[in-house]
């Protein structure tokens, strides 16, 4: 730490001081030993020490004393000079450091204390700063917490309100008798009941979403084939993909890859990326699902040979409520939870997903342990 001007003229002063402050106390203390001397010369007269600087320099002043003697004073002085600034000194650091916090207390979080400073007061600065850097980085996850609830209450809002307003439209238009025929009424019931249906999907997906997004979410794990699960999946989607024209193919070098996670969680994840790529595949012919094994992970990969997504999409797409497509169609719109739920499904298992894209594949890479 760099001292002020006024600081170090203060030190200088104390330093001066305390030599005065010591020399007095060295005369004083001479003085009452000398007349103990002289009071009780048979107790004290045979030690070396009074002998020598008493007795036989008795008549001389305070710098009669012996070489020896004065060098030894002369250190006592100089260690206790030091030893007084010294503290001094860590005063001043301490009253620093002090109005520095009370800067940084006052929002300043970014500043550092400045100087350098040695011993366990180092240590002590440096722990302020690790202090102060986890304060901010907590809130600045604060407010990106906020924020995001911010996003979810708003999309949420706006995904809830257009159905919402077609429910309520074509209700009332029944309400006030506004229909012509029994044909008309039901067309009017059955938009507002597809509608509704809309409204309960976003509704699941939500409340899936904040359940899985949850750390402390137990998972319900059982021991079971991944590659049987896939396989039935796929014979799931079958009949969907032979309307679509698409081929779904379970591709793997093993005959049998047995782990153990939440099965239900689990088929929720694929159940998404299969249908993500039936509607979302744009010219694509085949959905490839390959399955193996490495390190002690299942490495699967959903993969489709449809139109390619852009890069900013690929960053994107596992926030939530985003969706690749951007007119939102009534054929492949979707609540954009979908991918942000597989996402917290699989980081929940201690795994990873990430997509990639290009002109022949888009795929979704899962790694995931095999045992939990």
């Amino acid at each position: 730490m760099k001292l002020t001007l006024r600081e170090r003229f203060r030190l200088l002063i104390e330093g001066f001081v305390t030599a005065g402050i010591i020399v007095l106390c060295y005369f004083a203390a001479y003085e009452i030993m000398g007349w103990f001397v002289e009071a009780f010369p048979s107790v004290l007269g045979d030690l070396w020490f009074v002998e020598e600087v008493f007795l036989q320099d008795r008549q001389q002043d305070l710098w009669g004393v012996t070489p020896f003697v004065l060098f030894l004073l002369v250190i006592v002085a100089i260690g206790a000079i030091y030893w007084r600034l010294k503290r001094r000194y860590r005063q001043y650091e301490l009253r620093h450091i002090i109005d520095e916090l009370h800067f940084i207390a006052q929002g300043n979080y970014t500043h550092k204390i400045r100087g350098k400073y040695s011993g366990d007061i180092g240590k002590v600065v440096d722990s302020i700063h690790v202090l102060v850097d986890s304060t901010v980085e907590a809130m600045e996850e604060e407010r990106r917490i906020e924020q995001s609830k911010d996003e979810l209450v708003t999309n949420v809002s706006h995904d809830i309100r257009t159905p919402l307003t077609s429910i309520i439209g074509y209700l009332g238009l029944i309400e006030e008798g506004r229909f012509s025929s029994v044909d008309e009424i039901q067309r009017y019931v059955h938009t507002a009941y597809e509608k509704a249906k809309q409204m309960k999907v976003l509704v699941d997906d939500l409340f899936e979403y904040t359940k899985v997004r949850q750390t402390t979410t137990p998972l319900q794990c059982v021991s079971f084939d991944m590659i049987q699960l896939i396989e039935q999946l796929a014979i799931d989607f079958e009949l969907e993909a032979q309307r679509k024209e698409v081929e779904i193919v379970v591709q793997s070098s093993l005959d049998r890859l047995m782990m153990t996670a939440d099965t239900e969680k689990l088929v929720r994840v694929f159940n998404n990326l299969i249908s993500n790529a039936l509607k979302y595949g744009k010219d694509g012919n085949i959905i490839k699902i390959e399955i193996e094994k490495s390190d002690g992970q299942a490495i699967i990969a959903v993969k489709n040979d449809g139109q390619a997504l852009p890069e900013e999409a690929i960053e994107q797409i596992f926030e939530r409520f985003y969706r690749a497509e951007a007119s939102r169609s009534q054929e492949t719109a979707g609540t954009g939870l979908g991918l942000a739920i597989a996402q917290s499904i699989i980081e929940l298992h201690g795994g990873t997903i990430t997509a990639r894209s290009d002109d022949d594949w888009t795929s979704f890479d899962i790694k995931l342990p095999l045992e939990q």
